[in-house]
């Protein structure tokens, strides 16, 4: 059966920006600026996106375009006879699984929240109202359960239809109307009465609030968002690059997904920062800038229900965007290796899926005496360590290693896939840095997130 392709170049960057966009940039992002002292945080995360991310995602989009397979069968057609790289492919898959076993709950909270402000839940309420939602929420299984498998039921039906019919069809108005969302949010949030103090803290690096927070602590969680939030190391960009022709060299398409995912976490931070201090709210609230501090700074908002509603519809759009490349790269997987059809592989992968993601529903409530890491942890939690700490950084390293090596593809083999067609080419100058240095710093991330979890 020949492969699928995609319709167009727009939606090979819509699709590969939309798995790279998700939570990462529109919850985590704003955060961590808000907690590592605002410009100076910026400033070092898109430093560490260009010499981190855009070398490795370069290198996933080459191995997918070669070997014209998903990522549990791409080693296979690329790696020498009687090596073992092939191992790691199963591993991607299982990746894939992990990220989706919480992250299907993630998405559906940005449902839920969606609908509490739409019904005009948090009109006229109090911030320790506002401040009870969340909570509460976390003590319905039912609810969670069912916006979970919304969320499973509806991402795998939309992947049934096909790569161009059903995937790039959506995705591509999904992104276009997330981004024309941001935009209007960021230009109400900078036109709000005392913005200015707010655009101050995030556009201008201040290396007096740098010195405050550690250089070397911002530095360090500028690396970490920067290589964690591209999603590189389990093949959810490897998979859109076997989708694609030759037309373009891969370096110039990693920078245009690079490009749109700073973009909305950058716009992201446009429509916090200046309403936070616009109305005296601290923007290191940490995780609960978005379920709490917005909610009751869209209280206090003229139309505060219109754009909190924009605002929770723009947050689903962003995590669904992830959700749905995810599950492309599972069913891509899954059809590999069984021959099964697209729709028999959604329906399977649906029973599959919620029964996988229920621990996570249940580690808030039914099952929240069990605390992987001491107290106030949760599945959640391991779930997210497992992925973002061991998978992604170690699932990358074994990429730049076989891009690299003479034991796996090599440099002459990646180099020549990556430039074939228009565009930017990845020159031989960087050779020494891909294969030498940046391993080390994806083995310091790793090590740094080991050591921040257990010691």
């Amino acid at each position: 059966m020949p492969r699928e392709r995609l319709g167009s170049r727009l939606g090979f960057i819509l699709l590969s920006a939309g798995c790279a966009i998700g939570v990462g940039n529109v919850w985590k992002f704003p955060w961590m600026v808000g907690q590592y002292g605002g410009g100076a945080f910026v400033v070092c995360y898109v430093l560490f996106l260009l010499i981190l991310g855009l070398p490795i995602m370069t290198m996933e989009f080459a191995i997918g375009r070669a070997s014209q397979k998903s990522p549990v069968r791409a080693y296979q057609a690329l790696e020498k006879p009687g090596s073992k790289w092939h191992i790691h492919g199963y591993l991607a898959m299982i990746g894939n699984y992990l990220l989706m076993m919480f992250y299907t709950t993630v998405c559906g909270w940005m449902l839920y929240y969606f609908y509490l402000t739409v019904s005009g839940r948090f009109v006229g309420a109090t911030s320790e109202q506002v401040q009870a939602a969340f909570p509460e929420m976390l003590g319905k299984p039912v609810v969670m359960t069912i916006c979970m498998v919304a969320v499973v039921i509806v991402g795998f039906m939309i992947n049934s239809f096909g790569l161009q019919g059903g995937l790039e069809r959506v995705t591509k108005v999904m992104m276009i109307i997330l981004l024309a969302i941001m935009v209007i949010l960021a230009i109400n949030s900078i036109l709000t009465e005392g913005s200015g103090e707010g655009l101050r803290f995030y556009l201008i690096p201040d290396l007096g609030r740098m010195q405050e927070c550690g250089i070397a602590n911002v530095i360090v969680a500028a690396m970490n968002q920067a290589f964690f939030t591209l999603s590189l190391g389990i093949g959810a960009m490897a998979i859109f690059g076997s989708y694609i022709g030759k037309g373009r060299a891969l370096l110039g398409e990693a920078v245009n997904v690079a490009i749109l995912d700073t973009f909305v976490a950058f716009t992201a931070g446009l429509i916090i920062f200046p309403a936070c201090f616009a109305f005296g709210v601290a923007p290191d609230s940490g995780p609960n800038l978005i379920f709490v501090t917005l909610p009751n700074i869209f209280n206090h908002m003229a139309l505060g229900r219109l754009w909190g509603s924009l605002f929770f519809v723009f947050m689903a759009f962003a995590a669904f965007s992830t959700v749905l490349a995810v599950f492309e790269n599972i069913m891509s997987c899954c059809m590999d290796l069984t021959g099964w059809s697209r729709k028999k592989t959604a329906a399977i992968n649906i029973v599959l899926m919620i029964l996988l993601s229920l621990p996570c529903v249940l580690g808030f409530n039914v099952w929240s005496g069990f605390q992987p890491f001491g107290a106030g942890s949760n599945v959640l939690d391991l779930e997210d360590f497992l992925v973002s700490n061991i998978w992604l950084p170690l699932g990358s390293l074994v990429y730049l290693l076989f891009c690299t090596s003479r034991c796996g593809w090599g440099w002459k083999n990646f180099k020549e896939e990556a430039n074939e067609g228009g565009g930017l080419k990845v020159k031989d100058n960087i050779r020494f840095y891909v294969s030498y240095i940046l391993p080390i710093i994806v083995l310091i991330i790793f090590a740094l997130g080991i050591k921040d979890k257990f010691f």
